[in-house]
């Protein structure tokens, strides 16, 4: 059974659809990445499975359970946790104080807490006490995957994590992927930098104007099909099957 369970997702803001037919599954332990141009629709993909657009229930289904008209503050506390882009981290708030908001509505046991988010990104331990917004970029990125994980998710959504951030800062973030797949976390992955959704996933999925157009194992897909997949007009097809 799949952890998560998308089945012909459509998506409309207004009168404006976004989505069409999209269909993805996550594993327990799998770690997706979704890539695609500005405008595919990757972010309203979160934003669906998030809670924060409203679909038809059966359109997505969590451990078969269909969550899709459900809102995100009902969502978030059946194991789904998301890093938004742009990180949205409290202001006023030291990093601890941050990190803590992330337990608000699912406080459960697990592995992660206080300790060891700050064994995965220790630097946030020298920083604990500092507002937020005396942080570099990729520190307040930390924060926030750190605020997320908080939560003990069963699916941690990540949105654009390494958007704006230099090469060396993006290595950092991304070294702490295997420790948290191998917590048993199942991860999305939103990502514009194809070369790192490739090496951080086990299954990729491209869009493009709201349609998954390819779909396989890293290993099994090319350069060219991605390009065409990005910018070419194909149907779905999915690689290495």
């Amino acid at each position: 059974m799949a952890r998560l369970d998308i089945q012909n997702l459509t998506a409309f803001y207004g009168d404006f659809q976004a989505l069409f037919g999209v269909d993805i599954g996550l594993a327990e332990g799998q770690t997706v990445a979704i890539i695609g141009a500005n405008g595919a629709g990757k972010t309203t993909l979160l934003r669906s499975i998030a809670g924060v657009l409203n679909n038809d229930a059966e359109m997505i289904k969590l451990n078969d359970r269909p969550i899709g008209d459900l809102s995100a503050d009902q969502i978030m506390p059946m194991g789904v946790a998301m890093v938004p882009e742009g990180r949205k981290l409290f202001q006023s708030l030291s990093v601890e104080e941050n990190l803590q908001i992330g337990t608000y509505g699912r406080n459960v046991a697990g592995q992660w807490n206080l300790d060891t988010i700050y064994e995965l990104f220790p630097i946030l331990k020298e920083k604990r006490l500092v507002s937020s917004t005396a942080l570099s970029g990729g520190q307040q990125q930390m924060v926030a995957i750190g605020r997320a994980l908080m939560s003990n998710p069963e699916i941690l959504l990540c949105d654009e994590i390494s958007l704006g951030l230099a090469p060396v800062v993006i290595r950092d973030i991304y070294a702490a992927f295997p420790r948290i797949k191998a917590a048993g976390v199942s991860v999305v992955i939103v990502e514009q930098d194809i070369s790192q959704a490739l090496a951080v996933s086990d299954y990729v999925y491209c869009m493009m104007e709201g349609q998954v157009t390819l779909h396989g194992k890293p290993a099994d897909i090319g350069r060219d099909e991605i390009h065409d997949a990005y910018f070419g007009s194909l149907p779905s097809q999915e690689v290495g099957a």
